[in-house]
C-alpha cells in the first residue's frame, strides 16, 4: 500500500504530511483568470496541476468530500483598458457604456477560459465564483480591517498597513515569500500616492472614475468604488471555504477559519497571496489563512521566457485551434501531457519537441488500448499512488504508467522495458493501466476515436492490412508488401518489423507518425 501524501509547502518550505483540517471536508482554493484576454499557456499549468491534485483528493477522501474553489477575477484595471480598446468606438457613439463592453469582455473570456481547460482535460471545480458577485463580502472583510487597526481610509481609498499588522501579535507580514522588505518594496510594484502613510501599504478599495463599474463603498467613504484584487480571493474563499457558514467573519473560532490548501503560479507568492494572508489573518484572527501553499514553475517557450515582445505569446486556445505553434493545432491531451511530464515545481520548457513526444506516447498508449477491445477501468496501481503522493510528483507517476503500458511483448520488443508479472494484454493489468492513466485525466477518449483522428484509418483497418502484408512477406512478393508499408506511410502509420522474442517468428507493430 502507499503512503501517505506529503506536499511541499511555500510557507514553512518544507515537505508535510497532508492532514486535513476535516476529512469529511477537504479544501482546496486556486487563483483563477483575470477575464481580460485569451488565457496562455503560463495559465493551463496551475489548471492542470490542481487539477490532478484535485482528482487525487477525490480517490483519496471521496467525490462528496473534496471542495476545490477556483475564481473568476471580472473586475480589474486590465478589464477596463481591453472593453476600452475593443468597443471605444462604440461607447464613444453612444450605442454601449463602459459597463455593458466590459460585461462583454468578461463573458467571451470566462467562457473561452472553461472552454480551454475542459479542452486540457480539466474537471469543473466545485465552485467558480466571480468577483463582481461577492461585493458585499468584501466590504465587510474591508470594514472588519479597518475596525482592527490594520486598514485606513485616505481619500476615499482604503488601503492596509503593513507595518499595522507587524505591531499586533501573529503572523508577521512577508511570512510567506520570506523577502526582506527592501525585495518586498521592489517586488510591489507601487504606486506612488500622497495618500499613503508608507509605501507597502496595498489597495483594498478605492473610488471608481466616472462611468467605470461601481458599488457603495466600506468604511462611511461617501463616493462608490470597487475593490483591489487581493481582497478580492481573501472574500471569495472565505465564503466558499470556511465553516460553519459563508464569510466566517461571524465566527471566532480560529480553527474554523482556514482551510486546507491554497494554490496557484509561483509568480504570484509575493504580492498577491503575501496580501492575501495578511488580510485573511488580521481578519480573523489566525496564524495561517491555509495550512498548505503550494505553487507550480513557471512556464517558458522554446528556451525564453514567453512575452508578446519575444513573438512567443501562446494562447491555449491558438494551440488548440490554429497553426501558430508548430504550423498545427494540437490535441488538448497531448497539452496536459506535456505539462504533466515535469514534476510541478520545476520550471517547463513548452516545446513543439515536447508535444511532439506527449503525442507519440499518447498513439502509443491508445494503439496498445485498441487492442484490447471492451476494457474498463477498474483502480488505480499502488505504485501511481505512490508517486502522486509523494509531493503529487506527476513526472513519476507518468513514468509508472508507461511501464505499465510498456510491460507488453510490443512493449519489450520496441523499448526494452518489462516488468517481472505484469502483462498489459491481462484484461486485469490493462484495466489497472487505463484505470491510473484516467486518475491523471488521460486516455478518456474511445481509442478508435484518437487513432482515427490520427490517421485516418482505425486500428483495425491498420491490422488487415499488416496481416495481408505479412503473407506476401511469406510469399517472397517484396514489391506488393513494400507497397503497402509505402501507402501506410504516406497515410501517417509507421510500420516496424521485428521478431517474437520467444518464437522467432516476425511481427509487425505500428505507430502513427505527424
Amino acid at each position: 500500500m502507499s503512503e501517505g501524501l506529503r506536499l511541499y509547502n511555500t510557507l514553512t518550505r518544507s515537505k508535510e504530511p497532508f492532514v486535513p483540517l476535516d476529512p469529511d471536508n477537504v479544501r482546496m482554493y486556486v487563483c483563477g483568470p483575470t477575464v481580460y484576454d485569451f488565457a496562455h499557456i503560463g495559465n493551463a499549468r496551475p489548471a492542470i496541476v490542481f487539477d490532478v491534485l484535485f482528482r487525487l483528493l477525490r480517490h483519496v477522501y471521496g467525490p462528496d468530500h473534496v471542495t476545490y474553489v477556483r475564481n473568476i477575477t471580472d473586475v480589474d484595471d486590465k478589464i477596463n483598458a481591453r472593453a476600452l480598446r475593443d468597443f471605444g468606438e462604440d461607447i464613444e457613439a453612444g450605442r454601449l457604456t463602459l459597463n455593458e463592453a466590459i460585461r462583454k469582455v468578461t463573458e467571451k473570456t470566462a467562457d473561452q477560459f472553461d472552454a480551454d481547460v475542459k479542452a486540457l482535460g480539466c474537471l469543473e471545480p466545485s465552485d467558480e465564483p466571480r468577483a463582481t458577485e461577492y461585493i458585499p463580502e468584501m466590504r465587510a472583510l474591508i470594514d472588519r480591517l479597518v475596525e482592527r487597526g490594520v486598514a485606513y481610509v485616505a481619500e476615499d481609498h482604503v488601503l492596509f498597513s503593513p507595518k499595522a499588522m507587524n505591531a499586533r501579535p501573529g503572523p508577521r507580514y512577508g511570512s510567506l515569500s520570506k523577502r526582506p522588505f527592501d525585495e518586498m518594496l521592489a517586488g510591489a510594484r507601487v504606486d506612488v500616492a500622497s495618500y499613503k502613510r508608507d509605501e507597502m501599504d496595498f489597495v483594498l478599495w478605492k473610488p471608481s472614475k466616472p462611468g467605470e463599474p461601481g458599488w457603495p463603498s466600506p468604511a462611511g467613504i461617501p463616493v462608490d468604488g470597487r475593490p483591489g484584487w487581493h481582497i478580492e480571493c481573501s472574500a471569495m474563499s472565505m465564503a466558499k471555504l470556511l465553516a460553519p457558514f459563508g464569510g466566517g467573519l461571524a465566527c471566532d473560532d480560529p480553527t474554523k477559519n482556514m482551510f486546507d490548501i491554497h494554490g496557484g503560479g509561483i509568480d504570484l507568492v509575493f504580492p498577491h497571496h503575501e496580501n492575501e494572508v495578511a488580510q485573511s489573518c488580521c481578519a480573523l484572527g489566525t496564524d495561517r489563512m491555509a495550512s498548505i501553499w503550494i505553487h507550480n514553475g513557471f512556464v517558458q517557450v522554446e528556451g525564453r521566457k514567453m512575452s508578446k515582445s519575444e513573438g512567443n505569446f501562446v494562447t491555449i486556445h491558438d494551440l488548440l485551434h490554429t497553426d501558430k505553434f508548430g504550423g498545427r493545432k494540437w490535441p488538448g491531451e497531448v497539452l496536459r501531457l506535456a505539462m504533466l511530464m515535469t514534476h510541478y515545481r520545476e520550471p517547463i520548457d513548452f516545446s513543439v519537441r515536447k508535444l511532439e513526444e506527449a503525442e507519440n506516447i499518447l498513439t502509443r498508449w491508445y494503439r496498445l488500448l485498441s487492442e484490447m477491445p471492451g476494457v474498463e477501468p477498474s483502480s488505480p496501481r499502488d505504485s501511481l499512488i505512490s508517486a502522486l503522493n509523494d509531493e503529487l510528483d506527476t513526472s513519476g507517476a507518468i513514468k509508472k504508467i508507461y511501464s505499465m503500458f510498456s510491460s507488453s511483448q510490443t512493449g519489450r520488443l520496441e523499448l526494452g522495458i518489462s516488468e517481472l508479472g505484469w502483462d498489459f494484454y491481462n484484461p486485469v493489468c490493462a484495466s489497472i493501466a487505463l484505470a491510473s492513466a484516467q486518475l491523471m485525466g488521460l486516455l478518456m477518449l474511445n481509442p478508435s476515436e484518437w487513432l482515427q483522428g490520427k490517421s485516418g484509418l482505425k486500428s483495425t483497418d491498420v491490422e488487415v492490412f499488416i496481416q495481408r502484408r505479412l503473407a506476401l512477406i511469406a510469399q517472397k512478393n517484396w514489391a506488393e508488401a513494400d507497397r503497402i508499408r509505402d501507402e501506410l506511410l504516406a497515410q501517417g502509420i509507421q510500420l516496424k518489423d521485428g521478431k517474437d522474442p520467444v518464437t522467432g517468428e516476425r511481427i509487425t507493430t505500428w505507430e502513427v507518425k505527424r
